[in-house]
């Protein structure tokens, strides 16, 4: 099983906030004003989250464990530090240090923990990963739709899937949840094809950068459905001083997860298949408007464009990706013909600089292009356009 950037370091600087790109990328302050995720529960279904951490505190519920006695604690103990960190790109509140820590996207939501064992290996390929991963995710997503969930964040990645999980990521739609999970981090050394991501009714996420371009290392194919920040994305986390600065596609899914909320605790009454048509209507999609791409799916979340112009949000029944009655397979997806337009970083976790007076996406004149992927204004990105119901190409 593999954790996409889990190996955290602590991060040194007085103002985490002033760090944190991605959430000015996407217009976080204007977001608040209009929700902040207030009364949507988001599972995260990973390594635990520490509900004492500073940026966290109030807004962990019980959840459950299904880790011990394989690991000691409870689902409050994070072993490897990355739940936090999913957790904490969610729903940090920056209260540390009176309001000078690491913000989540929706630090109005509350997170549900769902502990699972096996994965204290980092972002290491383990062993017994394809046993815990087929036993126990399942379980964690049959228990996240049932305990109320609205939204299910599982930024694992696992080489096999399993009917078992097909049927729980089916039990959690019936349940009018939503899934969301990573695709991966093997982009750029075999593009292996991983589960949940390419799982029926899973939302594939992959990694965009500063500069609203694709990741190098996140996975590209058929099971991408849409892109988020998910390089040098600073965060609380587990360990050290409790916040970090990472890069992967499990950050991207947390955002997407985390924007979802947002979208959900404006319209209360909208179904899980409503909330993902609107956010699938308001992508940034890539110069060209091309439909779909197996680099960044459907496109960009734009949180601030979901809250501000949703559009219509179509039927309460019918879903926005065709995917349901595909069957997905392990087979590696193909390479794509063209390569991404910009070298991107490995997968890494790295100590947070301090602040510095200009963000990173300033410095090389593209803030314009990821505040354009919040507000609507995009430079290199054409607008969204309405999405009837989509097809999933996985193979």
């Amino acid at each position: 099983m593999l954790l996409v950037g889990i190996a955290t370091v602590p991060a040194h600087a007085e103002d985490f906030r002033a760090q944190q790109w991605h959430l000015d990328a996407m217009g976080a302050e204007e977001i608040w004003q209009l929700s902040t995720g207030k009364g949507v529960t988001v599972a995260v279904i990973d390594s635990g989250v520490d509900k004492n951490n500073p940026d966290l505190r109030g807004r962990v519920l019980e959840g459950k464990d299904f880790a011990s006695p394989t690991e000691s604690g409870n689902q409050f103990t994070d072993y490897s530090g990355h739940g936090t960190g999913m957790a904490g790109l969610i729903a940090g509140t920056g209260a540390r240090d009176g309001g000078q820590g690491a913000f989540g996207l929706a630090p109005g939501a509350k997170i549900l923990p769902v502990r699972i064992p096996g994965l204290e290996g980092g972002d290491a390929s383990m062993d017994q990963g394809s046993e815990n991963f087929n036993r126990f995710v399942p379980q964690a997503i049959r228990y996240a739709a049932d305990s109320g969930a609205k939204v299910i964040n599982v930024s694992l990645g696992n080489a096999k899937g399993s009917q078992a999980l097909n049927d729980a990521v089916k039990h959690a739609l019936d349940k009018g949840a939503l899934v969301f999970a990573s695709v991966g981090n093997t982009g750029d050394k075999g593009n292996r094809l991983e589960y949940p991501g390419a799982t029926p009714g899973v939302v594939g996420v992959g990694a965009s950068d500063n500069k609203g371009q694709h990741v190098p290392t996140s996975q590209h194919g058929d099971q991408v459905d849409i892109v988020a920040p998910g390089k040098d994305t600073v965060h609380a986390c587990g360990g050290g001083t409790g916040v970090c600065k990472s890069t992967g596609t499990s950050d991207a899914t947390a955002l997407a997860s985390a924007a979802a909320a947002l979208l959900w605790s404006k319209h209360p009454d909208w179904t899980n298949n409503q909330v993902l048509k609107v956010m699938l209507n308001t992508v940034a999609k890539p110069l060209g408007g091309e439909k779909r791409s197996d680099f960044i799916g459907y496109g960009a979340i734009r949180p601030l464009r979901t809250l501000k112009t949703p559009g219509d949000p179509g039927p309460a029944d019918v879903r926005p990706i065709d995917d349901l009655t595909e069957v997905a397979t392990a087979t590696p997806s193909a390479p794509a013909t063209t390569a991404p337009a910009d070298p991107g970083p490995v997968e890494t976790t790295t100590v947070a600089p301090a602040p510095a007076p200009q963000a990173a996406a300033e410095e090389d004149g593209n803030t314009g292009l990821w505040i354009g992927l919040g507000i609507g204004a995009a430079v290199l990105l054409g607008v969204g356009v309405a999405v009837p119901v989509l097809r999933s190409r996985r193979s």
